[in-house]
């Protein structure tokens, strides 16, 4: 599979990584064998960079990826986690956390170091703990050769500027998700900033929360009404024209040269092995065209998230 070099890391990723979360039984319950299948099906196609969480599955993914990690060759393999998101309510960015979430995880993924490290939607707390105690608390991680390289998530443009401020010159990458869809291209914003920091780009979720699928929507969808109608009436033009919404959605997000990766998830290694065979075929680009225009009266139109003020 096509890589990209991640800012100046000297980390290289390819186009399409593998989502742990679906490992964590997030959307559904899954079995051991089908953990272990996903896994080793994403590598098999090339998607030798798995992201995950302690959040996802409260420790589940992590747990379950160690597990169909064994016996894998540590260097065959890029990793990445993240840190201060384990649940719905519970955050802590502390610098005592920081520490030993580092350590369960690194327990739980059975190896010494990650090659991403991530603050995990910081948009949750108030934003000055960040740059006054987690950073110097993640930059001495950094220093102790347990991250290669570390970052943060968060989906509020107003949270991805206001961190940058004051920690663009001593972080290595951040993660946006549902940030560049067929529906909402506003990480392209920060791509300029991002470059001239050297600062890599990680977008996830590419099917934005199933919107950009033809499976049913979940009820926890945040976006408005208006955008799942917009999304509905897409998927029809691409069902009429012979093509999956999905296909032309994971096409467009891993096309832009400028994001090194999309994170996608799956604990089903039939939906991994469609991905793979998607992206070897060409974009339909009088398709995504026409998908932009009935797009386009609710592109970038998102939610809230987090604490108000953060957005």
């Amino acid at each position: 599979m096509k890589a990209r070099p991640l800012g100046n890391t000297g980390i290289d990723l390819p186009i399409l990584s593998f989502g742990a979360s679906s490992l964590g039984a997030e959307f559904r319950s899954i079995t051991m064998d089908e953990a272990m299948q996903s896994t080793k099906t994403a590598l098999d196609l090339g998607m030798n960079f798995i992201d995950t969480s302690p959040f996802y599955g409260r420790g589940m993914s992590e747990i379950m990826l160690g597990l169909g990690l064994k016996g894998i060759p540590r260097d065959s393999y890029l990793l990445g986690t993240k840190l201060g998101r384990y649940s719905d309510v519970h955050f802590d960015f502390s610098p005592k956390r920081v520490e030993e979430s580092v350590h369960i995880s690194l327990q739980r993924l059975k190896t010494d170091h990650l090659d991403v490290l991530l603050l995990h939607d910081v948009e949750f707390v108030s934003l000055p703990q960040i740059w006054e105690e987690t950073l110097p608390a993640l930059l001495k991680i950094k220093e102790q050769g347990k991250a290669r390289a570390i970052g943060f998530s968060c989906y509020p443009m107003k949270t991805f500027n206001t961190v940058l401020d004051h920690i663009e010159n001593d972080i290595d990458c951040l993660l946006a998700y549902n940030r560049y869809t067929l529906q909402n291209d506003t990480f392209t914003e920060l791509l300029p900033r991002m470059e001239a920091k050297g600062i890599g780009a990680i977008g996830a979720g590419p099917f934005s929360a199933r919107l950009l699928t033809n499976a049913p929507l979940p009820d926890w969808l945040k976006e408005p009404e208006e955008v799942k109608a917009a999304a509905r009436a897409a998927a029809k033009l691409c069902d009429d024209r012979g093509v999956d919404i999905a296909q032309l959605a994971l096409q467009y997000a891993c096309a832009h040269e400028g994001i090194a990766t999309t994170v996608a998830g799956s604990a089903n290694p039939e939906n991994i092995k469609k991905w793979a065979k998607w992206l070897a075929e060409p974009m339909d680009e009088t398709l995504l065209k026409d998908v932009q225009t009935l797009f386009a009266p609710v592109m970038n139109t998102g939610h809230v998230e987090g604490l108000p003020e953060n957005n």
